[in-house]
């Protein structure tokens, strides 16, 4: 099972994809080192990886965290303890410069200024860099830094050199702070978790950690506090505000017997709720590990732009000695100049803009479509979203409510509407499937299973059970065909239930479901994006299909489908793709498990509190809207332009200075621009999406 490591003092984008790529070339077969949330998520042996993440980056702090602990201790990276080096180094800064240039003096006392004013802020510079150079990392952005920084003071530039590192060191702090704020708002998004929980021992109430609770227990949730772990609610009544999970505002009235999940906040009544699930196994836990562990699946882009800055900064390096060397060595020309021009271009080397913001705006995008309720397993189906060109919904549950009831029952042959529903309940009487359980709450009775002799269950046909020596069969159109039973009904408006009773046909139970509100809209707003076709995917029959896709407005449907056919109408809609246009399934995550694997992006609609649709699904819609769909492909749209935003803009920064650095027309001050004032804009701007 994987382990949690947080890294304190991992200040450094570019240095989690080198402790990242240390510890896979060391074996781990599953590292992930994530500079959003500063952690390790490590599967292997956890003392070797401690070792290993402290010989490439000797600075960082290694804590292990429990299962159930989500960064609820005090941050010890907060940036803003800089400022109590950067204001008197900015003080003396500004004396230093007064006294240089105003008053012209130019003396070991003013060097002394600068020196201090230096040291002030870059002494953490240089202590990275000498550590981490002597550990074979000479492309730390410390030691590039450092480097060129100690560099200017040699060639007697040191205004400059001071310069530069403080604003290195204030462009860093105000990343930090715009990082800190993101991982924050992301982590404020979720509702974590509840401080307390009420527990009930005997007469009195005890107030512990959620972490102490155990399944069994009775907890008391009064008004005005959150859940703390899922449980069934024994005793009172109330309305909960869901919009942790779902994103939604609108409370919804829960009472006995009625499953409550962790995150919900409850607004009225007082609770007495049975725990079923411990803190670790609760729904916001499991929401938070999702989205913080998204980042394990990257999309293309953000492969791409690590991949490239691991190549991107030697290069650049390399490219800053030629300039240093040749030009001195082989035209004559004065090392001082061509110096500075390296120098410059070893400043600009650093690839952290494009390293931090692109992950940064995937995180960001995941930690939007999760504050409205919508879960993102990766970066890469967040990028898939984006592309999505063909949108397939299954029917019952998902377009429709999927809450049955029995609307009509016509007879034949002699057969009464008693016999017929009582014959039919009885025979449906061990099926979970929703037209079975609608036509048992017509009927209304207790049933008696000790009448029911054998029961078999023909899948994509119905069910046959003798009933006191009386042969009943309850199914579709197909059930009819296949054991040749004589019937003058084959097609019927609605959901059908046919009813064969010893070999006789008896008559047919129709069965309404009701459209969800939303769906029509839902289908519009897919359209108005973009989406080629928008079709349904049923079990059912083609003249119920043919009905609800004409009231919802779909461009076709398949009806009359198991689940395995409905794998093959989804690889037959792919025929009509390009390669980089995206198929997305929507079902109910738990009977569509095999079509929501197979299609591109596999979407488990009102999937509040379902493992098996949590498990499945790559995307998960926490309640049961349709609408949300349009939505998540807003969110994953706007994350891929903003995250092509930055790349555009760092590299075309970066290139151009890089340019006018060898022209010698860019200095070092406009070089940290380009390096860390670049990162700065790009941060803010990924951070756009969480808005």
């Amino acid at each position: 099972m994987p382990k949690k490591l947080k890294l304190e003092g991992l200040d450094c984008a570019s240095c989690a994809y080198e402790i990242e790529e240390a510890l896979k070339k060391e074996g781990f077969e599953f590292a992930l080192v994530n500079f959003t949330t500063k952690e390790a998520i490590i599967e292997g042996d956890i003392e070797k990886a401690k070792e290993i993440i402290k010989k490439v980056e000797p600075g960082v702090k290694i804590i292990e965290k429990e299962e159930h602990e989500h960064d609820h201790h005090h941050d010890h990276d907060d940036p803003k303890r800089m400022l109590y080096f950067i204001t008197p180094s900015l003080l003396l800064f500004a004396i230093g410069i007064v006294l240089r240039y105003y008053y012209n003096y130019d003396n070991p006392f003013v060097f002394g200024i600068f020196v201090v004013s230096y040291l002030l802020v870059g002494w953490k510079v240089l202590r990275n860099a000498f550590v981490n150079s002597i550990h074979g990392n000479v492309f730390d952005e410390n030691f590039l830094i450092a480097i060129a920084t100690l560099g200017a003071f040699a060639i007697h530039e040191y205004p400059e050199a001071v310069g530069v590192m403080l604003f290195y060191i204030v462009g860093e702090f105000f990343q930090d702070l715009a990082v800190n704020r993101s991982r924050r708002s992301i982590k404020a998004l979720l509702a974590l978790k509840a401080e307390y929980a009420n527990l009930k021992v005997g007469d009195k109430i005890v107030r512990v950690k959620p972490e102490e609770l155990k399944v069994g227990d009775i907890i008391v949730i009064k008004p005005g506090e959150r859940v703390p772990v899922d449980g069934v609610i024994i005793e009172g009544s109330s309305s909960v505000d869901t919009s942790a999970l779902t994103g939604e505002s609108v409370p919804r009235t829960v009472k006995e017997g009625d499953e409550i999940l962790s995150g919900m906040v409850n607004l009225s009544g007082l609770l007495t709720v049975k725990v079923t699930k411990e803190l670790k196994e609760s729904t916001i836990s499991r929401i938070l590990e999702l989205v913080e562990n998204a980042s394990a699946r990257k999309a293309k882009t953000e492969k791409f732009i690590t991949r490239f800055a691991h190549y991107y900064t030697p290069a650049v390096v390399g490219l800053a000695m030629l300039i240093a060397l040749v030009p001195p060595l082989v035209f004559g020309e004065p090392f001082s100049k061509w110096v500075y021009r390296a120098l410059v271009l070893l400043v600009i080397s650093c690839p952290c803009a494009l390293v931090l913001s692109i992950p940064l705006g995937y995180f960001g995008g995941i930690g939007r479509a999760a504050r409205d309720g919508i879960l993102v397993k990766g970066s890469n189906f967040l990028d898939a979203l984006s592309s999505a060109s063909i949108v397939a919904f299954d029917k019952t549950g998902t377009l429709t409510k999927g809450v049955f009831k029995v609307t009509k029952i016509e007879t034949r042959n002699g057969f009464s509407e008693d016999e017929i529903l009582r014959f039919a309940a009885l025979a449906e009487a061990h099926s979970n499937h929703p037209i079975a359980k609608a036509i048992r709450e017509a009927y209304g009775e207790e049933i008696n299973e000790a009448e029911i002799v054998e029961y078999e269950e023909i899948a994509g046909h119905g069910v046959r059970a003798k009933i006191d020596g009386v042969e009943v069969m309850v199914g579709n159109d197909r059930l009819l065909h296949r054991f040749n039973i004589e019937h003058d009904t084959c097609r019927v408006k609605g959901t059908v239930a046919h009813v064969v009773i010893n070999g006789k046909y008896a008559g047919y139970i129709i069965i309404s479901d009701e459209i969800k509100e939303d769906a029509p809209v839902a289908v519009k707003e897919l359209k108005r994006l973009g989406v080629k076709k928008v079709v349904m995917v049923t079990g059912d029959n083609k003249d119920v299909a043919a009905e609800i896709a004409r009231q919802i407005g779909l461009d076709g449907f398949y009806a009359e489908l198991l689940p395995e056919d409905k794998v093959k109408v989804i690889e037959e809609l792919e025929k009509e793709t390009a390669p980089n246009e995206k198929i997305v399934f929507v079902g109910d995550g738990i009977n569509d498990a095999p079509v929501l694997a197979r299609a591109d992006v596999g979407v488990a609609m009102g999937a509040l509190g379902s493992d098996a649709a949590i498990e499945t699904a790559d995307v998960v819609i926490m309640d049961d809207k349709p609408s949300k769909l349009p939505r998540g492909i807003r969110i994953a749209r706007k994350t891929q332009r903003i995250v092509w935003q930055n790349i555009i803009f760092a590299l075309g920064v970066k290139l151009a200075f890089i340019g006018l650095g060898i022209l010698g027309e860019a200095t070092m001050w406009e070089a940290v621009f380009a390096d860390v004032g670049v990162a700065l804009i790009a941060v803010f701007n990924a951070m756009r999406i969480l808005r």
